[in-house]
């Protein structure tokens, strides 16, 4: 109930107002039965967005951090995405990934659509990195198609570390649906899940137009963030005075 008072009362009618998103392809989205919509992740602002403008409720998997968080700001933030009933998700090993699957699975069991974001995290730098092979897995064992998803300005309009987001141009791009059924039975071949999850992100990155990273965002953060607290430890900043 919640949802739809958010959607159509309180913030889908914000966000529409302040952004002002042009939408393309949404009748690619089908109108009934389950679906996954695989997009981008650039921004927090994502979750918002294409849940205002589907016709049709969607489930994301969000990752658990945000249900976990200390503070007055981590318990409105878990509140709210328990109320709008979304699925916090452990992304710290394998078995994780597995409980992942199994959830998003019985949301497309219920004939409804699910969420993902196949990069696993948001791009700290507006790029598309590579898919992980859940959603491959997903759309397999349900057999269900996966619709592509762009989602373009959102990074300009609230990039990783900005809390209020600034007003910006934003596109929300929907592709035509994907069939893989011609991999049914296929789900636990991992040159198959490759293949399907690359198929996936190409559709992405032809609607979104970012520069294509073939690596994982995750590994490339971690990098960069090592490489950082390298410099750090060499060049300590040195007292004034």
């Amino acid at each position: 109930m919640f949802y739809y008072v958010l959607k159509y009362v309180l913030l889908g009618p914000l966000l529409r107002l302040v952004f002002r998103p042009r939408i393309e392809g949404l009748d690619h989205v089908p109108a009934d039965g389950p679906a996954i919509v695989a997009g981008n992740h650039l921004s927090f602002s994502d979750h918002f967005l294409m849940p205002a403008i589907l016709r049709r409720r969607i489930t994301f998997l969000a990752k658990a951090e945000y249900f976990t968080g200390p503070g007055v700001k981590g318990r409105l933030t878990a509140a709210f995405f328990r109320s709008v009933g979304q699925i916090p998700v452990d992304r710290s090993g394998k078995e994780a990934g597995q409980a992942a699957i199994r959830e998003g699975l019985g949301v497309l069991a219920k004939d409804e659509l699910l969420g993902i974001y196949p990069e696993g995290t948001r791009s700290h730098d507006g790029r598309l990195y590579k898919g992980k092979v859940g959603v491959a897995v997903m759309a397999l064992k349900a057999r269900c198609p996966v619709i592509p998803c762009a989602m373009i300005g959102t990074f300009e309009a609230q990039p990783p570390g900005r809390t209020i987001p600034r007003v910006h141009p934003v596109t929300i791009r929907f592709g035509e649906p994907l069939d893989f059924s011609r991999y049914i039975g296929l789900e636990s071949e991992k040159a198959v899940l490759r293949a399907v999850t690359d198929e996936i992100m190409y559709a992405i990155l032809t609607l979104s137009e970012q520069e294509y990273v073939d690596r994982y965002a995750a590994d490339v953060k971690a990098e960069e963030a090592g490489r950082t607290g390298e410099r750090s430890t060499r060049f300590p900043r040195m007292p004034l005075g």
